[in-house]
């Protein structure tokens, strides 16, 4: 049958070509026995099978060791850079097996008869050598790629080389420097089709869930996208917007006309073949110029079903072509109509169609009939519906509508049973709705309809009574709603009327008891000191509302007096302390056992120390976090928690026992009821009275004091103008005046303002008071300046004016408006540079007897007018002058009701005019204040006492070991200096850093003990802290006692900076007052400096005299 070459290659080659050579054998034998004529050829079959078994055995044969030799055969891999040239290398190989045929006439086919010949496996560009049973090895294909590469590279190192070597041309050499080539991007693999967004897969579990959102990009994709993400239910009846297909009139024939048949005109590329059927059994001859394939395909016969006799051939504009051939056979008394397929519904509105003209439809006409024929069943519903809709036609004076007939069908068969259709739902029937709905909705075409007038006059009827029945109603739920407010106004006045009254009643019930105890803590006062008792320490802040919602952390405020459990100085008391913060157990014993040092510190060794907390409580009302919203004082928490009031009635059973309150509160009051314990303090309304800036220059000028010029009870803008004026021109030489809030504390409601120096007038009512001499005292005498004054002062204020404290009140204009609101004080301050201001705590016994209990000189680090902490004991005023003054207050005081402790401010100044020193009386507090408890802390761990008369802080001498002497050795003599037993303390409960929240205080303690700050029990001097909470620990007391004020200044400013510079990192400095008051203390130690050296020299200058 054919030659085959012995080669491995083309194995599918081979197949194919016997696949075809028997093919053609097949097609000869059928052609030999149809041909025609009486001579046929005898074709012995027997032969001819024989023949393809013996083929079919050889190629079997030939396979399997085509496979094997393939199966065993070494290939190796192209590299990749000759990934572009493989093609070209493999297409010149040849093949071991010669496919090459001749004719199959000339052929014998015969097992084992094939001609083996031997060819070169490649040609000869490629590299020959022994590189396996069939090619070069792969170091030989790599050496090949690389010096075919260097080849087609002139600029290549090895080009002008191989050149030589292989071809015998010498190439010249090329000087030019290689051009860098542009580095190819690398290309990216992986996919570069963003994913589809699918549904998500809550929406696929619960259908009724709101689909998500389809995007515009998800959109472009198209609808069917859409659908088969699952985007759009499949359910779901889309709408397209616009609309692709357009509605068009189309033009109606009779039936004659469509039983008409057209010849078709040959040649007539145009004529549209709506009645041409399709001749699919007369067999068409190809053109003679079109391929044999063709040709074959169009020979073979088409068995078709007998439904393709009732295939239609559509029209096309375009002209017949001799690809698309058929035989064209008229069809005769056949009308188009749609596809089977087609439901009918779509064309159901081409039929029933028909106008309405004035509100009437056109009842003779074709259209109608046809309409009305079709629906004969149901033509009642729809008669009535129709009339409905010829109704509102008429009413509206609609021109002309066009009807859909089998749209109006439905909605009759639809209220059959029901009431009658809304006016959209008549609408919906009308082919032209947006026409006769603009129509509709234009206003006053109701009333151009038959009837018009009638119907217009009927709605201006409805319309006023409704206007009239509407504002009538109006009306009566005004006054009903006007009734049912001052119904529950009155019954909610009755009712806070009588709350008020049976609380006005319990006040004035508990203000009875309040005098009624006080009385016996009067008779029993002496007895009481000197017999066992409790003292319930209720540290509370009883401000005004306003003044408590405008302090930041109150309750740390109201626990800055934690030093009152030093109380415990007395044997015979027991401490109770309400605290208004919650203090952990690390607070509790780090008191405990700074309590524990009284032995150790009266006895000198450190070992003996005791334990006193059976002798101290401390109790914290549960009420503290029920009220995160109201700025409450203590004594309001403690009153809402009566398991701590329980608690204190418990501990206090049996013992006699007395309250020392902070600013009295009504609420001190309500606690003493309970309690039934007196209170060591003033009435409320008393305390708070004189506790006011003009309060308390009421008293100071009863105890006939020496104050600062001033003014008190100013409540409008004109008497501060005029107030102001009167004290210019009294006091010319006053630079600085202060307007002072009556209510404010703690240098919070200060402003001032330089009027002097700002005063264009000033030089000559100078010269004035210089002319009337001592007659300017006069009212006469300064009237002329008072007036010129006066009118300056308005201006003045407004440009000259400045609040103190600007985060309270950042204008003057604020501040302004807050002091007419409560009243307050102006005064002028001390026309010096050089201003001391000094602190005296006091205590009015109930006896009326007044006690000195500390001074201090103030030290004030953010502004002059607040204080931060003082000195003990003060060092500024002459103890006599001091001590008249301040007894003097103190009966003032008690005329008035006042008993408990209270604190009085003083500034002393040197008078630029006599060169005298100056005591001004400046602010009376008429509570227990800080300095107090830190000073009573002061005493407890030195033991030391208190000398008023000369205010000097005596501790007693520090106790020797007696050491035994030999016989015969006389006695040492005392040193006079071990019997120097004073000392001086610097003490702050304000001092606030909020690094220091950062480290717990065990951490705290352990860094100050490694620089050394801590307390000498034996030489009783040195630093110890109180610790206010536990929770932000912001704030902290420091209290430093040293053998003089210089030193003790100087340990507490290095204790500050010691500390900010172990708790302050460079990025994180904090918020502190540290550094103020490092600053004030430097400016303090260097004016005590300089006095000690005017001192010594003031001393020398009399001994050289003497």
């Amino acid at each position: 049958m054919m030659d085959v070459q012995e080669s491995p290659e083309q194995v599918g080659e081979i197949l194919v070509k016997v696949q075809e050579d028997l093919q053609q054998l097949k097609d000869h034998l059928l052609q030999a026995n149809t041909r025609d004529g009486a001579n046929k050829e005898i074709v012995d079959i027997r032969a001819l099978e024989n023949a393809i078994a013996k083929t079919e055995f050889g190629i079997k044969a030939r396979s399997e060791q085509i496979l094997n030799v393939v199966n065993n055969r070494v290939t190796t891999l192209p590299s990749v850079d000759t990934k572009g040239k493989v093609g070209e290398i493999v297409s010149k190989q040849e093949t071991l097996w010669d496919l090459t045929s001749s004719d199959f006439s000339n052929r014998k086919p015969a097992v084992g008869s094939y001609t083996r010949r031997a060819l070169p496996r490649y040609t000869a560009i490629e590299p020959t050598g022994a590189g396996g049973p069939f090619g070069p090895s792969p170091g030989q294909q790599a050496k090949f790629t690389y010096n075919m590469k260097a080849l087609h590279d002139p600029f290549s190192t090895q080009n002008r080389k191989l050149v030589n070597e292989n071809y015998g041309i010498s190439l010249p050499l090329i000087v030019e420097r290689r051009q860098n080539k542009v580095p190819l991007q690398k290309p990216v693999t992986g996919s570069n089709v963003e994913h589809l967004a699918v549904l998500p897969r809550a929406n696929r579990v619960d259908p009724q869930l709101i689909p998500p959102p389809i995007s515009e990009k998800d959109a472009g994709k198209g609808i069917l996208s859409l659908i088969e993400r699952g985007l759009i239910p499949p359910a779901a009846e889309l709408t397209l917007d616009p609309n692709p297909v357009r509605n068009k009139v189309v033009t109606l024939f009779s039936p004659e006309e469509k039983k008409e048949h057209k010849n078709l005109k040959s040649g007539d590329a145009s004529q549209v073949l709506t009645s041409v059927k399709l001749d699919l059994y007369t067999p068409v001859k190809p053109p003679p110029d079109s391929p044999p394939v063709m040709q074959s395909r169009l020979s073979q016969p088409r068995a078709e079903s007998e439904d393709h006799e009732s295939m239609w051939a559509q029209s096309t504009p375009r002209a017949p072509s001799t690809k698309s051939v058929r035989s064209l056979v008229p069809v005769k008394n056949k009308e188009p109509f749609p596809p089977p397929t087609t439901p009918a519904s779509e064309f159901k509105h081409l039929h029933h169609r028909f106008p309405i003209q004035h509100g009437k439809a056109r009842e003779n006409s074709k259209d109608f009939s046809v309409f009305k024929q079709h629906y004969c069943l149901s033509w009642g519903n729809i008669s009535t519906t129709l009339k409905l809709l010829e109704k509102l036609l008429t009413a509206y004076a609609v021109p002309l509508a066009f009807v859909n007939g089998d749209r109006l069908a439905d909605l009759a068969l639809e209220y059959e049973l029901e009431k009658d259709p809304s006016i959209p739902e008549l609408l919906s029937v009308i082919i032209n709705k947006d026409d006769v709905e603009a129509l509709i909705r234009r206003p006053g075409r109701r009333y151009l309809g038959p009837n018009g007038d009638r119907v217009a006059a009927t709605k201006i009827q409805s319309t006023w009574r409704r206007y009239k029945d509407r504002m009538a109603y109006l009306e009566y739920r005004r006054k009903k709603w006007a009734a049912g407010v001052i119904a529950i106004s009155w019954i909610m006045n009755v009712k806070m009327s009588k709350i008020r009254k049976n609380l006005k009643a319990t006040r004035k019930h508990e203000l009875a008891n309040f005098k009624v105890r006080s009385e016996q803590l009067k008779k029993s006062w002496s007895k009481l000191n000197q017999s066992r008792r409790t003292v319930i320490h209720l540290p509370s802040l009883g401000y005004s509302k306003k003044i408590r919602e405008g302090i930041n952390e109150f309750n740390i405020r109201q626990n800055l007096q934690m030093a009152r459990l030093c109380d415990l100085k007395d044997e015979n008391v027991d401490v109770i302390y309400i605290s208004p913060v919650t203090i952990n157990d690390e607070i509790l014993q780090y008191y405990n056992k700074l309590l524990g040092l009284k032995n150790a510190v009266d006895s000198g060794n450190v070992e003996n120390q005791m334990n006193v907390s059976n002798r101290f409580k401390v109790i914290i009302p549960e009420a503290i976090n029920s009220f995160p919203s109201h700025s409450m004082c203590l004594a309001s928490y403690l009153k809402y928690s009566p398991r701590a009031l329980k608690r204190i009635e418990n501990l206090i059973a049996g013992t006699e026992a007395y309250i020392v309150p902070g600013a009295m509160h009504k609420d001190d009051l309500t606690i003493s009821e309970i309690l039934g314990v007196p209170i060591l303090g003033t009435e409320p309304e008393v305390a708070h009275l004189y506790s006011t800036k003009s309060g308390s220059k009421r008293v100071f000028a009863s105890a006939q004091v020496d104050v600062p010029p001033s003014d008190y009870d100013v409540y409008h803008l004109q008497q501060i103008h005029e107030s102001l004026a009167q004290l210019v021109t009294e006091n010319l030489d006053v630079k600085r005046y202060l307007f002072k809030l009556d209510d404010e504390v703690d240098g919070r409601g200060i402003a001032y303002c330089d009027v002097t120096p700002n005063l264009r007038c000033h030089a000559w009512a100078q010269k004035e008071a210089e002319r009337y001499g001592e007659k300017w005292k006069k009212k006469w005498a300064q009237e002329a300046a008072y007036i010129k004054i006066h009118a300056e002062i308005p201006d003045i204020l407004v440009k000259h004016s400045h609040p103190v404290n600007t985060s309270v009140f950042p204008t003057w204009q604020k501040f302004l408006e807050a002091f007419l609101s409560q009243g307050g004080v102006i005064e002028a301050c001390p026309p010096s540079e050089s201003v001391t201001a000094l602190r005296v705590n006091m205590l009015i016994e109930p006896t009326g007897k007044v006690v000195l209990l500390s001074s201090g000189d103030q030290i004030h680090a953010e502004t002059p007018f607040n204080c931060w902490g003082v000195s003990v004991p003060q060092s500024s005023v002459e103890p006599e002058e001091l001590n008249n003054v301040c007894y003097r207050v103190g009966r003032s005081c008690h005329q008035r009701g006042v008993v408990g402790y209270l604190a009085v401010d003083f500034v002393t100044f040197i008078d630029p005019r006599s060169m005298e020193q100056k005591l001004w009386a400046v602010d009376l507090n008429l509570w227990y204040d800080d300095s107090l408890a830190m000073t009573n802390m002061m005493l407890y761990l030195t033991g030391g006492k208190i000398d008023c008369n000369n205010w000097t802080l005596d501790v007693p001498p520090q106790k020797k070991e007696v050491k035994k002497r030999r016989r015969g050795m006389p006695e040492e003599p005392e040193n006079e200096e071990e019997k120097i037993t004073s000392r001086y303390a610097v003490m702050s409960t304000r001092l606030r850093h909020t690094n220091l929240a950062v480290v717990h205080y065990s951490v705290f303690f352990q860094m100050c003990r490694a620089h050394g700050i801590g307390f000498d029990i034996k030489e009783r001097q040195g630093s110890v802290f109180t610790l206010i909470d536990s929770f932000k620990r912001e704030v902290m007391g420091m209290l430093t006692v040293g053998d003089q004020l210089q030193s003790a200044l100087a340990s507490f400013a290095r204790n500050l900076s010691i500390i900010h510079q172990e708790i302050s990192a460079p990025n994180m400095q904090g918020e502190t007052n540290f550094k103020d008051v490092i600053h004030d203390i430097e400016g303090i130690l260097g004016t005590t400096i300089q006095n000690v050296d005017r001192a010594r020299e003031e001393s020398e200058a009399v001994q050289d005299v003497d």
